[in-house]
């Protein structure tokens, strides 16, 4: 029975990698949607996401099953716990990659942002990419140096969201209300994903170390 709970947990860590890893996939295409205008892209973004929905339903199915029938405790339950949480937050990851690409799907064939604002979401989309792709590698090797650096790059992150919010509400802004939306609504995605990322980094850097991180607003 011990051998069979072990391998349930093991495959609980390699599906979250599963997920992790086209959660990475979806905000790589996602931003290049959003960057080149790509309709198409865009709406395999958007239809991808029913098959992370469906993985995150298919591993909480398992973990509830765990729950039940082996009662885990101590780091065990931890395990099963957090990866319940963590699947909610890839989920919520996923959601964001498509917001970001219905976005570039409604402005199509024009560009989502002005020509002023595009550098910044352009590195605002490729720390999301680096920080999904180091996820997917933290939750398969519990490395707690990719910890630090996702968190790190959140930084970064935060830091391009306010810029946004700084030029949008500037005196020399000189979009439209379309265009105002449309700018805080795609860099309030970026940084929610970015910062989903570093709350499933935290967890893992918790079952790896036994230190716990509090999250912050």
């Amino acid at each position: 029975m011990r051998e069979v709970f072990q391998q349930e947990l093991q495959e609980v860590q390699e599906r979250l990698v599963e997920i992790a890893s086209l959660v990475a996939i979806s905000i790589e295409n996602a931003t290049r949607a959003f960057s080149e205008s790509n309709v198409s892209l865009a709406e395999a973004v958007i239809a991808d996401d029913d098959k992370i929905d469906e993985l995150a339903i298919s591993l909480d199915e398992l973990a509830i099953n765990i729950l039940a029938r082996q009662q885990p405790v101590a780091r065990d339950l931890r395990i099963v716990v957090s990866a319940l949480r963590i699947s909610a937050s890839l989920e919520r990851m996923g959601d964001m990659a498509e917001h970001i690409a219905q976005l570039a799907r409604y402005r199509f064939p024009e560009k989502v942002v002005p020509k002023t604002l595009r550098p910044t979401f352009a590195e605002m989309g490729q720390l999301d990419v680096a920080m999904a792709r180091k996820l997917a590698e933290l939750l398969r090797t519990e490395d707690v140096r990719l910890a630090e650096e996702i968190r790190n790059d959140d930084d970064k992150v935060d830091a391009l969201h306010l810029s946004v919010f700084d030029t949008v509400l500037g005196e020399k802004w000189k979009g439209g209300a379309e265009d105002t939306v449309d700018a805080t609504l795609a860099s309030r995605y970026h940084e929610r994903f970015a910062d989903h990322a570093v709350s499933i980094a935290k967890k893992v850097q918790y079952l790896a170390t036994g230190d716990w991180i509090p999250v912050e607003d």
